[in-house]
């Protein structure tokens, strides 16, 4: 069985390193917030173009206090109204919620499966203050138009960038610096991933960043010294240490899922089978790769049934979660289609030239 994804392999270029640090880790004997989280701040900051970056506990609390140190500045007020692609993880709309704003959801391009610029002018109301577009499986939104509109309007734009590290716009702008703010996870599965939970925000605001460094620790800069409500949400000393001797492997790993997706792309030729659109650019780093077909239970059951393990991703859409209960009855065609048939297939360095070679194969023999 090909799985979806092997974590132990691909850790494992890195297990002497990693041995390594722990020792380290070990030998300092200091746990919280020092050198290694501070290193990790100062070299991811310089990796996405930034001048802040500000270590988390996950890639939601970074949402949620980017979120929180706006209205602590008086950029947003609670209750102001949030644009979001209604296709996203629920995970965007959680934060959005609990800041006390007001998640208003916009349906995404069919091809690209990111939030439809088109759509986002015709949800701006008097009480719209922000836009969170969300990099989905690893392929930039369109920065350009979102930020034209975001001009427009004088709103505030922040990204959710948990699954595109590394993804460049341009030659020197990547997730991350496309905004005013950004939000990042380091869940083990994504191309940067730590050993645990972990987040970081991405910011060329000094006054934000300000901000974010106390609430992330109990709205505290001097210890014991609270000077506004905080949280508890650092990012863990070793996990970041992980993510440093990761970070300088970052670029090869998403080059290498590119070549993977170029072959998929230009090999899987199967009218049953819609493939994701991509310009070939550095603008996706392929966090996943998604196919769409209209049999997709019997695709996933046929895939397994060959040796090849799928995930989807992601199976219900947020407004038909029993949690958001109170948008259960609006309707979001696209989104509800896309969410019907969705099936995400291996992709990553781990996979060698047979197994890749199988994928396509079986795919195209379905």
């Amino acid at each position: 069985m090909i799985p979806f994804l092997n974590l132990k392999k691909l850790n494992q270029l890195f297990e002497t390193a990693f041995q390594e640090k722990m020792q380290q880790f070990l030998d300092c004997g200091w746990y919280i917030l020092g050198n290694e989280v501070k290193q990790f701040e100062t070299d991811f900051a310089a990796y996405c173009g930034t001048k802040h970056c500000i270590g988390v506990g996950n890639g939601l609390d970074a949402l949620v206090l980017i979120f929180k140190a706006y209205i602590h500045l008086g950029k947003l007020q609670k209750g102001d109204e949030v644009i979001v692609p209604a296709n996203t993880y629920i995970a965007s709309i959680l934060a959005v919620l609990q800041a006390d704003l007001i998640p208003v959801l916009v349906e995404p391009r069919l091809e690209t499966f990111n939030i439809n610029p088109e759509e986002i002018e015709a949800k701006i109301t008097s009480k719209t203050k922000a836009i969170l577009p969300v990099h989905l499986y690893g392929q930039l939104c369109e920065m350009n138009a979102i930020n034209e509109i975001a001009q427009k309007y004088n709103l505030l734009v922040v990204e959710d960038a948990a699954q595109a590290h590394g993804s460049k716009f341009s030659k020197n702008e990547k997730a991350g610096n496309l905004s005013n703010a950004a939000a990042f996870s380091f869940y083990p599965g994504k191309n940067l991933g730590a050993l645990g939970d972990g987040g970081a925000i991405t910011t060329n605001d000094d006054a934000l960043a300000d901000i974010l460094f106390s609430i992330r620790n109990y709205g505290s800069k001097v210890k014991y010294e609270n000077e506004i409500i905080g949280v508890n949400s650092r990012l863990d000393e070793l996990q970041a240490a992980f993510l440093n001797i990761k970070l300088r492997h970052l670029d090869a790993e998403n080059e290498s899922r590119r070549t993977i997706a170029k072959r998929y792309i230009s090999e899987i030729k199967n009218n049953k089978i819609e493939l994701p659109i991509w310009d070939l650019t550095q603008n996706h780093v392929f966090h996943l790769f998604v196919i769409r077909t209209n049999n997709r239970l019997e695709l996933q059951k046929y895939l397994k049934e060959n040796g090849i393990e799928t995930m989807i991703h992601y199976p219900i859409p947020s407004h038909k979660q029993k949690a958001l209960s109170n948008w259960n009855n609006l309707s979001f065609p696209i989104t509800e289609k896309i969410h019907d048939e969705v099936l995400s297939i291996p992709l990553h360095s781990g996979l060698d030239e047979a197994e890749i070679q199988q994928i396509i194969t079986v795919l195209n023999q379905y």
